[in-house]
C-alpha cells in the first residue's frame, strides 16, 4: 500500500510564490510507486485547498481557477486517522494522509506557526519540530545560539522596529559601532527579501526604512570582505548527520539577490508587485549561478563540514537543511551565516553531486519524518491520572465562588 505524503506549501508570506516553485519540484520527484502525493495548498489569506490541478504550476497563474474547482478543506484528526475534510457542505472526506511534508517558505509557515499545527494534531511530519523551526527562521534566535555554541560568526547587532520609531539616531549610532560596509535584514524573511547592503549613513536609514515594513526585529551585520559565499546542506536529526557537497554561489550583486535565487540568475526579470513570474522554467535555488563544487582548500573544505553539523545540531534541527556561509577568500576565514530549515529547491542540486538523486533524497527526508515521529510518541506528553476526580468532594467548584468576582 501505498504512503499518502500530503506536501503542504504557500501561505500568507512574503516567500508565497518561492514556496510553490520548490513544491512543484518536490511533487515532480516524489517516487509515484511508493507514494500518493497529495498536494495542499495554503493560499495568502490562509484557505487549504487540494486536488490534482494543484500540482500544474500554470495554476497558480490565475487563484480564481483554484477557488473555483479546488476543495476547500481542513486537516486534523478524525477516528484515528489524518483527514482533509471539506468545508463546505456536504463536508465529506477527500482523503486520508499519512505524513505531511512541508515545503514553505518564510513567516507563518516556515517559522514553527504551521508545525505548531501539525505538532498539536498529532500527524508525522518532515523536518524540523516547532522549536527548530523558530530559531532557524528568526535570524537573531539563530545567531545568539550560535554565539553561545561559540561557532564563527560576523559582528552583529539588532533591534525593534520600535526602537528606531522611538530614537533612530540611537539605533543608528548602535549600528555604526560595527565597520561599513553593513548588511540589513529582517529577522524572519528569506529569499534576501527586503536585505540591503549599506556603505554609509545614508545608505543604512533607506535600507532600515525599507526592512521593517517586513518584520518588527532587524538585524545588522558587518560584510566580509574578499567574500566567496559558499553553501552546504545537512540531513539528518540531532542523532546523526551527513553532509552534501559545497558549493559556491556567483552574484553580480554584493550579496545574492531575491532575482538571483528565483529569476534565472538575475537576468531579464525583475520583482513587480511583490510577485514571481510564474510562466518560464525557474527552479529557485538551482538556477543561480554557481561553482559546484566550490574551489575550496582542503582545511577550509573540512572547516565548512565541521561548523555546518555544529550549527544545525545546535539548533536541533531536522531533516535537510541549507546552511550558508561566508569565508574571506584572502584569510581563508569561515563564517556560518543562517540556516534554511526548508531550503530553496530542497536542496537537491547539493547532493546529486554527491551521487544521491532527488528522490532519493526525499526519500530520506521521509524516513527522517518518520522516526522523529516514533521518537516523539515514545516520550512521556501526559498522564492517564486525573487530578480532578474526586475535586468534588474537596469543595469543588464551590470553593471557587468567592472568586468569581475577581475573574470577571
Amino acid at each position: 500500500m501505498k504512503i499518502k505524503v500530503g506536501v503542504i506549501f504557500g501561505g500568507e508570506t512574503v516567500e508565497h510564490e518561492v514556496s510553490i516553485i520548490s513544491a512543484m519540484q518536490a511533487m515532480n520527484k516524489l517516487d509515484q510507486e511508493k507514494y500518493d502525493i497529495i498536494p495542499i495548498y495554503i493560499t495568502k489569506d490562509r484557505e487549504w485547498y487540494t486536488g490534482e490541478m494543484l500540482k500544474d504550476i500554470e495554476v497558480y497563474q490565475d487563484l480564481s481557477l483554484i477557488q473555483k474547482y479546488g476543495k476547500n478543506v481542513v486537516l486534523y484528526y478524525r477516528k484515528g486517522a489524518f483527514v482533509l475534510q471539506k468545508k463546505t457542505f456536504p463536508r465529506t472526506i477527500v482523503t486520508e494522509v499519512d505524513i505531511v511534508l512541508p515545503v514553505v517558505h518564510g513567516t507563518n509557515v516556515e517559522d514553527g506557526g504551521l508545525q505548531g499545527y501539525l505538532q498539536t494534531i498529532g500527524i508525522p511530519f518532515v523536518g524540523s519540530d516547532v522549536y527548530a523551526s523558530v530559531v532557524g527562521q528568526d535570524k537573531v534566535f539563530m545567531k545568539d545560539i550560535w554565539k553561545n555554541s561559540k561557532l564563527p560568526m560576523t559582528d552583529y547587532v539588532w533591534f525593534y522596529d520600535i526602537d528606531y520609531k522611538q530614537d533612530s539616531d540611537a539605533v543608528v549610532e548602535k549600528v555604526e559601532k560595527l565597520d561599513y560596509p553593513v548588511i540589513v535584514k529582517p529577522a524572519t524573511t528569506g529569499s534576501s527579501v527586503g536585505i540591503a547592503v549599506c556603505s554609509n549613513r545614508e545608505e543604512l536609514i533607506d535600507a532600515i526604512d525599507d526592512a521593517i515594513q517586513y518584520d518588527k526585529k532587524i538585524l545588522v551585520e558587518e560584510v566580509v570582505q574578499n567574500l566567496k559565499e559558499v553553501n552546504i546542506a545537512v540531513m539528518g536529526n540531532y542523532e546523526r548527520q551527513k553532509v552534501s557537497e559545497i558549493e559556491e554561489v556567483l552574484s553580480g550583486h554584493k550579496f545574492l539577490t531575491y532575482a538571483d535565487k528565483y529569476i534565472g540568475g538575475g537576468k531579464g526579470g525583475k520583482l513587480k508587485g511583490g510577485k514571481v513570474p510564474m510562466k518560464g522554467t525557474s527552479k529557485g535555488m538551482a538556477s543561480a549561478n554557481r561553482k559546484l563544487p566550490a574551489d575550496l582548500p582542503a582545511k577550509v573544505r573540512k572547516e565548512v563540514e565541521d561548523i555546518a553539523v555544529k550549527a544545525f545540531r545546535a539548533l536541533g534541527s531536522s531533516g535537510n537543511s541549507r546552511i550558508d556561509f561566508l569565508i574571506d577568500s584572502e584569510k581563508n576565514k569561515v563564517y556560518v551565516n543562517e540556516i534554511n530549515s526548508i531550503p530553496g529547491s530542497l536542496a537537491f542540486y547539493l547532493w546529486e553531486a554527491k551521487g544521491i538523486d532527488f528522490s532519493s533524497v526525499l526519500d530520506e527526508m521521509i524516513n527522517i519524518g518518520v522516526k522523529d515521529y516514533k521518537k516523539r510518541v515514545s516520550k512521556t506528553h501526559s498522564f492517564e491520572t486525573n487530578i480532578l476526580q474526586g475535586f468534588a468532594a474537596h469543595g469543588g467548584v464551590n470553593g471557587l465562588k468567592g472568586m468569581k468576582g475577581k475573574l470577571r
